[in-house]
């Protein structure tokens, strides 16, 4: 299929619903409010549900309920009403549920602004919502893998029974880009074995978030973990550029990964060797690749739209066997490339001093 022009929001949309989705709730936000929009005319052109909810909250549930169903279902939303849905996102990764989420992340804390941010990572992947439990957590750094994620997500979903976030930031969201839409995928016809479909001629089912014995719920419990160990062993997802000679480890996600690339490119033609990694999923993180290339390179500096979140992860993963340094612009504001490129310099003149 021909490349078309995209905006970032509604290429998710409809890359959802050529992923099979069935049924979409969500309520307006900033700045993801035109993925909404578009699927308010979309999904009725094709018989599909599409709900405006009073809220946040009323949304995340309507999803929850839906999802029991056995349906392709999604919500989206932006950072202040990914706060509101914590309770229900909870509920549902209890229950065992495929669904997608979208998070287009803006300026924050509090109401903020409807500028980019990145500073939700730690309300996407230390788990969302209470309890011991990590959503699978994809970043796209583009237009088209905005599309490939959202895809991938529904995929992801349904193959583990989890909760899957797209971490999107606002100038993902609200840029245009050229990309390829999917084929469509026929709706599901069968519902799966575990879903609530009526119990005529069959034994009843029951989905629900309630253990109420200790040792019910440290068995379920148990079973997730294991769950999510095989995430962890099997989905770590990362891109990496100029690894091979790198002395000097530039990690970004999403656009700051994005617009780190730029840096890079620039220190490579000023003669020093420094390379690119950009985790494509916050969760699980690519923590076994990274702790690979610690063993080759001499320091790293991250980059993020935050006061330094993922940093914590990088940290973790390197062990402390190298230096970590760390750049960031909050609030909505965006790294520039000649501003990543300064502190890549600086860096790495004091690693070369100490060589």
């Amino acid at each position: 299929m021909a490349k078309v022009l995209l905006k970032g929001n509604v290429a998710i949309a409809e890359a959802a619903v050529r992923a099979g989705m069935k049924a979409y709730f969500g309520y307006p936000i900033t700045p993801q409010t035109e993925l909404l929009e578009y699927l308010s005319q979309r999904m009725p052109e094709l018989d599909r549900v599409f709900l405006q909810a009073e809220s946040e909250v009323a949304a995340i549930n309507m999803v929850y309920g839906a999802a029991c169903t056995g349906a392709r279902v999604m919500t989206s939303s932006s950072s202040p009403g990914i706060s509101l849905m914590q309770e229900g996102l909870s509920y549902i990764a209890a229950s065992e549920l495929p669904c997608v989420v979208v998070d287009v992340m803006r300026g924050g804390p509090g109401l903020g602004n409807i500028l980019p941010s990145q500073a939700d990572y730690f309300q996407v992947t230390r788990s969302a919502g209470h309890g011991d439990y990590h959503s699978i957590v994809l970043a796209p750094a583009s237009v088209q893998e905005a599309i490939d994620y959202t895809t991938l997500a529904f995929d992801l979903a349904d193959e583990y029974r989890h909760l899957v976030v797209i971490a999107a930031d606002g100038l993902i969201g609200q840029m245009m880009e050229p990309a390829e839409l999917p084929d469509f995928q026929p709706l599901r016809e069968a519902a799966p074995d575990w879903a609530l479909t009526g119990a005529d001629d069959r034994p009843h089912r029951v989905i629900t978030s309630m253990k109420l014995r200790a040792e019910e719920s440290e068995t379920f419990n148990r079973k997730l973990q294991t769950t999510m160990q095989r995430i962890r062993e099997r989905e770590q997802r990362s891109t990496e550029r100029h690894t091979d000679d790198a002395e000097m480890l530039v990690i970004g996600y999403g656009s700051a990964g994005r617009i780190a690339a730029s840096a890079v490119e620039m220190a490579r033609e000023r003669g020093m060797r420094v390379g690119l990694f950009r985790p494509q999923t916050l969760w699980p993180f690519p923590e076994t690749r990274l702790s690979e290339l610690t063993d080759q390179i001499d320091s790293c500096l991250v980059v993020e739209m935050n006061a330094g979140q993922m940093l914590e992860d990088v940290r973790l993963s390197v062990g402390g066997q190298i230096p970590v340094q760390f750049f960031g612009r909050m609030g909505g504001v965006i790294p520039m490339p000649d501003e990543i490129l300064k502190v890549i310099e600086d860096q790495y003149r004091r690693m070369s001093a100490m060589a």
